[in-house]
């Protein structure tokens, strides 16, 4: 972008006092959402939950709470004289073509493209350097945009595949198999897939997991406790197929299954929680073989990455925190058999294979660092990247000679690299033409102390020249669970931010895996409020160091980081003055009672576990720690088909939110129809989505467009 196209961009002003943006925007009175008398005993302590009845999604009643909510919400926004101008600002942004990495499965190599503004990217495929034709266009597979493609997977010689569809953004899954010669369907449709991969053996019949199908009326809010895993044999029906693992015999809460290259062994992971997992592995190359045990705990995370023969090579953090690889031979596969490969170091490590290597992708201060090495544990080649940032994607089939990758950070647009396996040398494949500027812009780590002095890194992102006197509208995005590493990664929507001389700040709190289990384990149960200490203590160090002020500082977090941003805004209402609480955990003592939500116990723990468990939940559940105060201007965010999060919690939380708000910011609560927990949405719903979020918090910063 040069000098004259930036001339010509809409600008952003400081008008001094938020106050006056708040007064010409009128917000119509909030619904009256009525209030019951449910309560619940824990360990003596009564609590009231008067807006339970918001937790059955498909009543009528809820029905109308949402359209109301929706009502105020939009007539809100709709005020907002710069939305327009924001929306079609992104628009331009958007509007370039995206492309994925390539893959060759059988005769044909396959990649996704999207035009730039369409609603679901397509997937095209090409024969040794031929025009390429459409292989999938899930643009067709609703009218609307929001049925999308969830999952592609080829049998080993590229002549069948499988393929998931999510509709408005559910977890649960159709998978439809296609002949890829002439992309015509084999066999039925397979419904109510959740949570699974496909496994293809051979061209006979592929594995998949899922769980019952809740009763009919809850399919959204349902628990799904018992996972299973099945074989599907091509062309027979769909009830008709074989359970291998799981259900009554073996009670699961979530299992997978894939198969080595060479389709010799079936590996299955069995858990009970997001965190640790079993490990078994079945000899397909003999008949009627038994599967065979590996590990018999959830104490630790295991995966088979390979094998060559009868060596097993597995990926454990097993008495390594920040992961290891080890070899084992299937005959005599327990843990104590295990030797070290590629040892733990001080980076946390993931791998992936391809081209008969192994690479081992590690985290240096939440930022890429990646090596080859050979089957024999040889280091061959440290990875020259372009730049500080996050390369993602190394891996393809054993006998391939390169590979690609992608690589990215807050100003370097994802961009996609040629990888020679021989030479270790790079080579760009595709480079995205957006309309946005690098070189103008730069970033940096930082490092912050917590309260309890623990040292947090964190990466701020601005236009350079950009005078820190605390006038900046800022936003702080972070996580913080699950083991969940946040590298640095590009995003068109913050342009909108940053060219406008705002800054984007995320920290890495502990309770992710930038530094391994250890930080991950620093962040749950009753070490959960680290988290949140952290995230306020990110926002202190922008405050105290003037990158900007409590008046122009928004924060946000989805999911587990909405969890971080509700528990945020009620210790700390007066910390800032945006808050977006995105489909997050708000109630503390119910959310295991929802869906899958019962796996999430390893991080947080459950108000029946005990009453110490009981009272640290309780004292920090965002639901119910709002009391009345001088709450932030908020808009929650939701979805009608999220079946992860239930939008239950977000109902509940910003009912309460509108009842104790004593200042004059709005509270909003935006429902996204057709949407789930965030993936598969179309562009035109990423567009307004994000538009709505610049506006709201640029109308309450005072920050005119």
């Amino acid at each position: 972008m040069n000098a004259k196209n930036l001339l010509c961009l809409p600008m952003l002003a400081i008008i001094g006092s938020s106050a006056f943006a708040q007064n010409m925007i009128k917000t119509l009175p909030y619904p009256v959402t009525r209030k019951v008398d449910t309560v619940n005993t824990y360990f003596g302590t009564t609590v009231p939950d008067p807006y339970r009845w918001l937790e059955n999604d498909r009543a009528e009643d809820t029905k109308a709470w949402v359209q109301a909510e929706n009502k105020v919400t939009h007539a809100y926004l709709d005020q907002i004289p710069f939305r327009n101008a924001i929306r079609q600002r992104l628009e331009v942004l958007l509007n370039y073509e995206k492309f994925s990495a390539p893959s060759k499965q059988g005769e044909w190599t396959y990649y996704s493209r999207n035009s730039g503004l369409q609603s679901q990217s397509v997937v095209y495929r090409q024969k040794n350097g031929g025009a390429p034709e459409v292989f999938l266009d899930p643009n067709k597979f609703s009218k609307d945009g929001t049925t999308s493609l969830q999952g592609l997977d080829f049998s080993k010689d590229g002549s069948l595949s499988a393929y998931q569809i999510s509709e408005g953004g559910s977890d649960w899954r159709k998978v439809i198999v296609l002949n890829t010669k002439d992309i015509t369907q084999v066999g039925d449709t397979l419904r109510n897939v959740k949570f699974s991969g496909i496994a293809w053996k051979g061209n006979d019949g592929f594995y998949y997991s899922s769980y019952d199908k809740p009763k009919e009326g809850s399919q959204l809010s349902g628990m799904t406790q018992y996972h299973k895993l099945y074989y599907h044999k091509l062309g027979t029906s769909q009830s008709t197929d074989k359970l291998i693992f799981g259900g009554k015999q073996t009670q699961r809460r979530y299992i997978g299954a894939y198969l080595t290259e060479d389709e010799r062994f079936l590996v299955i992971t069995a858990a009970n929680s997001t965190t640790g997992n079993e490990l078994y592995v079945q000899d397909l190359s003999q008949p009627n073989s038994a599967i065979v045990t590996v590990v018999n705990n959830f104490d630790n995370e295991h995966n088979v990455i390979d094998n060559v023969g009868s060596k097993l090579y597995i990926y454990t953090n097993l008495y390594a925190p920040n992961h290891r690889v080890v070899t084992v031979d299937f005959a005599n596969p327990k843990p104590n058999n295990w030797k070290d490969l590629i040892p733990q170091t001080k980076n946390a490590l993931s791998v992936s294979t391809g081209g008969g290597k192994i690479f081992a992708e590690y985290l240096q201060d939440a930022t890429s660092l990646v090596q080859q090495y050979d089957m024999n544990g040889k280091l061959e080649h440290n990875i020259a990247l372009p730049a500080v940032g996050t390369a993602s994607g190394f891996g393809s089939k054993k006998d391939e000679k390169e590979m690609y990758y992608t690589f990215t950070n807050y100003v370097y647009p994802p961009t996609i690299f040629k990888y020679d396996i021989t030479t270790g040398a790079s080579t760009v494949f595709k480079k995205p033409d957006v309309k946005f500027d690098p070189t103008l812009y730069e970033s940096k780590q930082v490092f912050y102390k917590s309260k309890d002095g623990t040292s947090i890194p964190m990466v701020i992102t601005y236009k350079k020249g950009t005078v820190m006197n605390g006038h900046n509208p800022t936003m702080l995005y972070a996580y913080g669970g699950f083991g969940v590493s946040l590298t640095p990664a590009f995003s068109t929507s913050n342009i909108v931010l940053l060219e406008h001389g705002g800054i984007y700040a995320v920290p890495n709190l502990r309770g992710g895996g930038e530094y391994g289990e250890t930080w991950h384990r620093a962040g749950i149960k009753l070490k959960k409020q680290n988290v949140f200490d952290d995230f306020i203590a990110a926002a202190e160090y922008l405050i105290k160091n003037k990158y900007t002020s409590k008046d122009y500082l928004a924060i946000s977090g989805g999911s587990n980081g909405g969890l971080l941003i509700g528990a945020t805004m009620t210790q700390r209402p007066d910390l800032c003055k945006v808050a977006f609480p995105a489909v997050g955990v708000m109630d503390m003592l119910r959310y295991n009672k929802f869906t899958a939500g019962a796996g999430w116990a390893y991080d947080y723990g459950t108000a029946e576990d005990n009453a110490e468990m009981f009272n640290y939940l309780y004292h920090y559940s965002p639901y119910h720690n709002i009391k009345p105060a001088n709450y932030p201007a908020t808009m929650v965010t939701t979805a009608d088909h999220d079946d992860r999060v239930v939008p239950a919690h977000s109902f509940k939380f910003a009912a309460r939110l509108q009842e104790m708000q004593r200042g004059p910011a709005p509270v909003l609560i935006r429902i996204e129809t057709n949407a789930g927990h965030g993936a598969g949405q179309s562009t035109q719903q990423v567009i307004n989505q994000q538009a709505d979020k610049w506006a709201f918090m640029f109308e309450n910063m005072g920050v005119k467009w």
